[in-house]
């Protein structure tokens, strides 16, 4: 018979081995997407890429100069909308709901939409924005990708604030401060890092978003800055560009590609660094 130890490591090995495996498998497609970006992304880097603009079909030249704009008006747009909301959403959840059953149910809703696909999200703004106003555009493309960042704000301001120590609150409050002043002056001045972590993090998610974009700003072959209609905007130019049968447009589909890795790769270490410099300090 074998004892209860040996069951015990012989289960943990076991399970470790899987975790490992799976580990592996996962961070394989990883580095073979990032592989495969790096070997065709960047031998089409050119400084044309960052200089002109989208060409018409079949011409030669050209580059994504407007479909970078584009995308920073919508990342602009979405970051100027989304962070007030799910910060002071979030602010409300960890602060003043913490055991109340509406914050609990709040959460949950929060969580649903956190995981919401994001086509979904493009059908509701579509819905909302695009039909009643009868065209496509920037702002409209803002608001869902909004859509998509505020609930990534709301869960990392939520995380964050409740992992301030509650010493620090009832300190201010013995002091006779008015809470309002201590969640603005203390417990957001504390988890101040945490919740940047989480803007940044979300800007990372929805710059690459497409579908939402699809149906909303749609695209724009030239050059354009009105946020009341259509702009250019790289994972649209991508999507358009990687399905043509031009070799130029597809060489500067993976430019884009690369570029938007690079860009989300950047966002992501940026977060992790920040947070690495500490969350809430008590």
């Amino acid at each position: 018979m074998i004892s209860r130890f040996a069951r015990r490591q012989l289960v943990n090995k076991i399970n470790l081995t899987i975790a490992v495996l799976t580990t592996i498998f996962g961070v394989f497609w990883v580095v073979w997407i990032l592989l495969t970006t790096l070997r065709f992304g960047l031998p089409a880097m050119s400084l044309q890429i960052f200089t002109q603009d989208t060409p018409a079909p079949g011409a030669s030249g050209g580059g994504l100069r407007n479909a970078f704009v584009g995308s920073l008006m919508l990342i602009a747009i979405a970051v100027a909308i989304g962070t007030p909301i799910g910060v002071l959403a979030g602010t409300w959840l960890g602060e003043f709901a913490v055991k109340h059953k509406l914050g609990a149910v709040v959460r949950f809703l929060n969580d649903i939409l956190l995981s919401a696909p994001s086509i979904v999200v493009g059908l509701f703004a579509y819905a909302i924005l695009v039909d009643p106003l009868g065209h496509f555009s920037a702002f409209s493309g803002g608001v869902a990708l909004a859509l998509i960042l505020i609930p990534v704000v709301v869960r990392t301001t939520d995380e964050m604030l409740r992992l301030v120590p509650g010493s620090l609150r009832e300190a201010a409050i013995a002091l006779g401060t008015p809470y309002w002043k201590v969640v603005t002056k203390i417990t957001w001045k504390a988890a101040s890092t945490g919740i940047l972590t989480g803007i940044i993090l979300g800007i990372a998610r929805v710059s690459g978003e497409t579908a939402p974009l699809l149906f909303t700003a749609l695209n724009n072959q030239f050059f354009s800055s009105d946020v009341w209609h259509p702009v250019a905007n790289l994972p649209v130019v991508i999507f358009q560009f990687a399905m043509s049968p031009y070799a130029n447009w597809q060489q500067m589909a993976w430019a884009g590609a690369f570029i938007a890795v690079v860009f989300i790769l950047a966002l992501s270490l940026g977060s992790r660094w920040l947070l690495s410099r500490g969350g809430p300090k008590g």
